[in-house]
């Protein structure tokens, strides 16, 4: 299965970290949604958005026992579904992708998450600070 990552899972670096692979990727763009930061955190989450657009990162054809280490990672806050994207071909494919469950949506900001602000103010942080992410590694 493909995944569609729109937030740390973007930095192959944090994916690899969690599964211990490097699957091939390609950019992609997710409609129907929109990506909103959490409050006190550096990460995002999706929540369905009549009209929205979401570009991330489609990872291709990850092994089956990942998933189980992806789950644990996103914790109880966040779903796994299957959706379809856009890849960078114009091509709709399927991909697992986490969203935010309705019982944790007040905890979002209205503004729109950046990768880049991530990059560089966020991800060492995220690195050395989020248990969940030292709990699955």
């Amino acid at each position: 299965m493909n995944l569609f990552a729109y937030g740390t899972l973007m930095d192959i670096e944090i994916l690899a970290g969690i599964t211990r692979c490097r699957p091939d990727r390609q950019a992609a763009v997710l409609s129907g949604y929109s990506r909103h930061p959490v409050r006190g955190e550096v990460y995002p989450a999706l929540v369905e958005k009549e009209g929205g657009r979401v570009a991330g990162v489609l990872y291709l054809d990850l092994p089956e026992s990942v998933w189980p280490c992806l789950d644990r990672f996103e914790g109880e806050m966040y779903r796994r579904v299957s959706e379809s994207v856009i890849d960078r071909n114009g091509l709709a494919l399927p991909a697992g992708t986490y969203f935010c469950r309705p019982g944790f949506r007040h905890l979002l900001k209205e503004s729109e998450w950046s990768f880049e602000k991530f990059l560089k103010s966020g991800k060492m942080l995220f690195k050395d600070e989020y248990r969940g992410f030292n709990e699955v590694k």
